[in-house]
């Protein structure tokens, strides 16, 4: 209901033929630029604030452009940087691929694509990826982008600059740039001397030093230092290109390659549908794993950071990733059908009389789930009632009416306009909100029937108090059940989720409620107290204390009372996939901090400190004076 801003796309090309191959087997060089926009455009729901793109020319001579790069801010910055690109090679007459001269800009064997998505409130062109450094040395040219956040940001800048460096801005993208592309450096001066020392001159010493680079090194020398999620792929000027995957596998990324291409990005349905390959010839990158291109095409896997214990983000497989993933599909399937048990008593058992649905679209294969979970409740239920019949000869009509039971499932909301920023604030604003999504009159019988809504996640709750519930209340359900199928987001993100305050947790806001209503609030003082002492650096989650007096369901209760906007009639309870849930429908992605405050990392926990401090400081200083 509430659209996270989330981990950013990335998407790689390595051509592994000639440039011409692609010419006289596809009838044009645009072949891998098509690509790319395909990969990029597959997975535009990962990124909708910018996009860029860059391409490396392997063959380009002395004097020709071997290095292009574009990028746009926007919704639509795909569409405006490919139709850009386009353009200009609808100006000049398709090439012959044999004389690169000839060749318009961004045909090459080496692409690299970026989607953003910005989790630190800092947006326009100078943050939107690739970043490009520049150096007269092609090997020494560096296109970077990730799909990654980092927690030690400050840490590795310190870093940088007492090495003497002078990092143009201070932000994450920009500091790794410089720190990778020192580190590039340092690897290309190594080779250089050792190519010196043979007695090369010349363009012989460029292409020695180009052969004989190590990317490895670079990454083994800069990549120590990172805390946190990331799959960071970089471009040199001469070829080379490199993708890596965090330690602890928090961020994902997938790969193929055959005779022709080598192609990552981000989702593994992306490269199916694009290359129209099958699920099984698709890799995964592993934790602390690196897929490296040489310069000549060839492809290899490096370790480069030792394993850590595996925490991938199962944020991916609830709500952001394509649910056309093959275990995607079938694990959100699972985390619906895992709710029956709790939903049954929250509706008497009384399945005759509930109708089930979805909101948003995004909930919809877990609705599907959920709907065969009940099915199979209500199968065993006609089996147990025909059982029975048979026994006491039962008449043709109680037959039929068994027979006749059935999951009822309806599409009873819609999402009907778009809230826009130019409408007034405060009351106005409100009521427009409340008009955001429409109902389908007619849908369930008033005062009879119960309404089950099945969502993928809660973690504010805006929208449910604002309009949700607002609008559904008007078909005057006996009971309103809104179902999550993720557990409670107690904790804040900081891999790539754009969720790294204490305030927005609606489970968080029920917490604190709880603790003053029953007279605890000096707890929120005690871990306060707890985490300054150890001056936010400690292995001990103290925010849990805010959480542990109090079931799921009592905080689930305190939840549903905190967003039913007055004058509802309908009496409203929250469901929530329980963790255990969570992690019986995706067992390989057990990355749960956000549910539960188990950080993968030191950093994550670092942050949490961070962010409790600053909540409790900004309440104090809110706080009236006393007289």
């Amino acid at each position: 209901m509430e659209p996270l801003k989330h981990e950013c796309g990335v998407a790689m090309i390595r051509l592994r033929q000639p440039l011409n191959y692609y010419q006289e087997k596809y009838g044009t060089t645009q072949y891998a630029l098509n690509k790319l926009y395909l990969l990029m455009e597959k997975q535009h729901n990962r990124g909708q604030e910018g996009a860029g793109i860059a391409c490396v020319r392997l063959s380009a001579e002395p004097g020709d452009e071997y290095m292009f790069r574009e990028r746009a801010a926007g919704t639509s910055a795909i569409t405006e940087i490919f139709n850009k690109v386009y353009e200009q090679q609808a100006r000049t007459p398709e090439p012959s691929a044999r004389r690169t001269e000839t060749l318009p800009p961004f045909i090459g064997e080496l692409y690299m694509g970026h989607l953003r998505y910005s989790t630190t409130g800092k947006s326009g062109l100078d943050y939107i990826h690739p970043f490009l450094r520049r150096n007269n040395w092609r090997a020494k040219n560096l296109a970077l982008c990730g799909n990654f956040n980092l927690t030690n940001v400050d840490e590795i800048f310190r870093r940088i600059v007492a090495n003497g460096q002078h990092p143009r801005k201070y932000a994450d993208t920009h500091i790794l740039l410089e720190q990778v592309g020192h580190r590039l450096d340092r690897e290309v001066e190594r080779v250089f001397n050792i190519c010196m020392a043979e007695g090369r001159t010349g363009l012989d010493l460029t292409h020695a030093i180009e052969a004989r680079m190590d990317i490895a090194n670079v990454l083994r020398t800069s990549s120590t230092l990172w805390d946190g999620g990331y799959v960071m792929c970089g471009v040199t000027g001469s070829g080379e290109s490199f993708a890596l995957r965090d330690p602890w596998g928090i961020r994902t990324a997938f790969w193929y390659q055959d005779d022709e291409i080598l192609v990552l990005a981000s989702e593994r349905p992306v490269i199916q549908t694009v290359l129209n390959v099958p699920f099984e010839s698709i890799h995964e990158l592993q934790p602390g794993q690196a897929l490296l291109t040489s310069q000549d095409g060839s492809i290899r896997l490096e370790q480069i950071n030792a394993p850590q214990p595996l925490k991938p983000c199962s944020f991916e497989r609830i709500y952001f990733s394509r649910g056309s993933d093959k275990d995607i599909y079938e694990e959100r399937k699972q985390l619906g059908r895992r709710l029956v048990d709790q939903i049954l008593p929250a509706v008497d058992y009384d399945i005759e009389h509930t109708v089930v649905s979805y909101i948003p679209n995004t909930a919809e294969v877990a609705f599907f789930g959920l709907v065969e979970g009940l099915d199979i409740y209500l199968n065993g239920l006609k089996r147990d009632r025909l059982r029975k019949l048979v026994h006491e000869q039962g008449s043709e009509q109680e037959i039929e009416h068994i027979l006749s039971m059935r999951v009822r499932s309806e599409k009873v909301a819609i999402k009907d306009i778009k809230l826009r920023t130019f409408i007034a604030e405060g009351n106005s604003r409100a009521d427009l909100a409340a008009h955001v999504y429409d109902v389908t009159y007619g849908s369930l019988e008033a005062g009879v029937d119960n309404l089950v809504i099945i969502d993928d996640s809660i973690v504010r709750g805006t929208t449910l108090r604002q309009s949700i519930i607002r609008i559904l209340d008007r078909l005057h359900p006996r009971r309103m059940i809104i179902v999550s199928s993720a557990p409670q987001i107690r904790y804040p993100d900081y891999y790539g989720i754009d969720m790294s305050s204490m305030d927005q947790f609606i489970a968080f806001k029920a917490a604190l409620a709880l603790l003053e209503e029953r007279g605890m609030g000096s707890i929120v003082r005690q871990v306060y107290e707890k985490i300054k002492a150890a001056n936010g650096c400690t292995d001990e989650n103290y925010v849990k204390e805010i959480y542990a007096p109090f079931s799921d369901e009592e905080i689930s209760a305190k939840i549903a009372q905190l967003l039913t906007p007055e004058g509802i009639t309908t009496p409203v309870t929250l469901i929530f996939q329980t963790v255990e849930g969570l992690h019986r429908s995706c067992p390989n992605h057990p990355g749960d901090w956000y549910f539960t405050g188990d950080y993968p990392t030191p950093g994550g926990l670092r942050m949490l400190n961070r962010a409790f401090l600053a909540y409790v400081e900004e309440e104090m200083a809110a706080a009236p004076k006393e007289e």
